[in-house]
């Protein structure tokens, strides 16, 4: 196990960016060796809200210079310039953390269709579910970490799915705060079209169902609202259970899958809310069951800044250096 490893962060100005900073300055084993913009133009710059936390400045975008300092970096990049650069630092032998949704795809076809700028690869690639891919992590070059919403489905859904106790249509509500769709402004984030107001987008056609249906292996039905808040994903999830499928079998499902998961909190019929999460890295998962209707519905909250992005991907950082996997985040 490294004593300290280096790290670069690229669109290191983003939210989940200045939220690796933050997790990454208060980390034992990292030393920030750069933060940098997601352009390559313009003059270094400090972060204010980061002052006395980490003092160093934003450095325009240098994959050289990245290469030649990190041992690991992180990407929180738009898709198509984390699709140059992602492999670019593989192949100059850096470990790479990709939060973009760039490499998260294995199909080909789906790839190209919601991801078009995504290169063909020669590197394999992990799906960074920590609590699924510890086997794979310390051997990965490249590492996808998941996006915000597909992490707390597949924290919710796949234990039922894998143990064969759901069946039919599954079917996903989810509602994020304004910080999930990113720092750059549009109509839909404007604070007047916002406050006071819920809305679904991309209704049938949001990227992060190709990913859930991709890990969960199943068709799903997945539709996201925005939400008058600055960061916190609430999950309702609807699905039938399998014929026979009693209230304890599915504790003990949930129970058995993370009793050694230390950022998956089962709580059963105490349905989570996203203030029991927001700043933390963890994933809530609870409840409600009608077995004469075989009728479950799963709630699941995170943080989409931590979890859902930077905590994530840390947790992944801690796997695969052989940290502890709570080192940093708690």
């Amino acid at each position: 196990m490294p004593t300290t490893t280096t790290i670069g962060i690229a669109g290191a100005t983003g939210y989940a960016g200045q939220e690796l900073i933050r997790l990454g300055a208060r980390h034992p084993g990292i030393r920030i060796g750069a933060a940098m913009a997601s352009g390559t133009s313009g003059s270094a710059r400090a972060l204010p809200a980061l002052s006395h936390l980490w003092n160093g400045n934003i450095e325009p975008l240098s994959v050289d210079r990245l290469a030649a300092g990190c041992d690991t970096v992180f990407l929180t990049l738009p898709d198509s310039v984390a699709a140059q650069i992602g492999p670019a630092l593989v192949a100059q032998g850096v470990r790479v953390f990709d939060l973009s949704g760039t490499f998260r795809l294995r199909d080909p076809t789906q790839r190209h269709h919601w991801y078009p700028a995504t290169p063909d690869l020669d590197t394999p690639v992990v799906y960074g579910l920590t609590e699924y891919a510890r086997a794979a992590l310390p051997e990965a070059r490249l590492v996808a970490c998941p996006g915000c919403y597909p992490t707390a489905a597949l924290l919710a859904l796949r234990p039922l799915h894998d143990a064969g106790s759901i069946q039919g249509d599954v079917i996903i509500d989810a509602k994020s705060g304004i910080s999930g769709a990113g720092k750059t402004p549009s109509e839909r984030t404007h604070f007047s079209e916002c406050h006071g107001s819920v809305a679904a987008y991309s209704v049938l056609g949001h990227r992060h169902g190709a990913e859930i249906e991709q890990e969960l292996g199943r068709e799903a039905t997945f539709t996201p609202h925005l939400v008058p808040l600055d960061r916190g994903i609430l999950e309702t999830i609807y699905v039938r259970t399998a014929a026979g499928v009693t209230e304890s079998q599915i504790a003990s499902i949930f129970q058995r899958t993370y009793e050694h998961a230390p950022f998956v909190r089962v709580v059963g019929n105490a349905l989570p809310e996203i203030k029991h999460v927001v700043h933390t890295n963890f994933c809530d998962i609870g409840w409600q069951f009608d077995a004469s209707t075989s009728r479950l519905v799963i709630v699941a909250c995170l943080d989409n800044l931590v979890k859902g992005a930077a905590g994530q991907a840390i947790q992944n950082l801690n796997v695969a250096l052989g940290f502890d996997e709570t080192t940093g985040l708690t």
